[in-house]
C-alpha cells in the first residue's frame, strides 16, 4: 500500500477512470460478429489494437506506443452517448465536437496531466495530421469493413455503403490501399451472395 498520499490519489483516480472505461464492454456497435451478436466498442477497439501491432513492422517509423494509445482511446467518448453508425450520422451535426465533450467527461477522474495527454492523442486522431493518426484512422475504417464482411449481418445489411465508407482515409499508402482492395473484394463477394 503506497504511503505517499499523492501516489494513492493518482492510483485511485486511475481505478475510477477504469471503472468508467468498463462501460465500453457494454456499448454496442452496429456491426455483428460471425455468430450474429452485435459487437461492443471494446471488442472493436481490441481488434483495432491487434491490427496496429501486427501492421507495425510495415511502419517501423511509427511510434507503436503512441499508435496503440490513439487506438485505445479514439472511441472512448462513445461511453456517454453510444456509437452512431456512419450510415445514420447527420451531416449537419458536429459529431466530433460532441464526442470530444463526452470524452472530456470520461477523462474527468484522471489527474490533469493524464487528461491532457489523452485529449491531445484524441485530437491528433481526429485531426488526422500525424503519421500515427493517419494509420490509426485508416485501420479504424478497415477493421469496421473486416467486421462487416465477417459478420452474420441482418438480411437488409447495406454492403454497398461499405465500398465508399472511409475511402478518403484509406488512401494513405500502398499497404493500406492493398488491405482496402482486399476488403472491397470481400465486400463485393458478400453483395453477390
Amino acid at each position: 500500500m503506497p504511503t505517499d498520499e499523492k501516489l494513492s490519489q493518482g492510483l485511485d483516480a486511475i481505478l475510477d477512470f477504469l471503472k468508467i472505461a468498463e462501460r465500453l464492454k457494454s456499448t454496442i456497435r452496429s456491426a455483428h460478429t460471425a455468430t450474429g451478436r452485435q459487437e461492443s466498442v471494446a471488442e472493436h477497439t481490441w481488434r483495432l489494437c491487434l491490427m496496429g501491432a501486427l501492421l507495425h513492422p510495415y511502419y517501423p517509423e511509427l511510434d507503436l506506443s503512441r499508435l496503440l494509445k490513439i487506438l485505445l482511446i479514439h472511441d472512448m467518448g462513445e461511453i456517454i452517448n453510444g456509437d452512431i453508425p456512419a450510415i445514420y450520422q447527420d451531416p449537419n451535426q458536429d459529431k466530433t465536437s460532441e464526442e470530444r465533450m463526452d470524452f472530456l467527461q470520461v477523462l474527468s477522474p484522471l489527474p490533469e496531466r493524464q487528461q491532457e495527454e489523452l485529449l491531445l492523442l484524441w485530437d491528433e486522431y481526429n485531426e488526422v495530421k500525424t503519421p500515427e493518426a493517419k494509420v490509426a484512422k485508416a485501420i479504424d475504417k478497415l477493421e469496421t469493413l473486416l467486421q462487416h464482411v465477417q459478420g452474420d449481418n441482418p438480411k437488409d445489411f447495406d454492403y454497398g455503403f461499405n465500398l465508399d465508407y472511409g475511402a478518403k482515409y484509406t488512401k494513405v499508402d500502398p499497404i493500406i490501399t492493398y488491405l482496402r482492395q482486399q476488403l472491397d473484394g470481400w465486400t463485393k463477394e458478400r453483395m453477390s451472395s
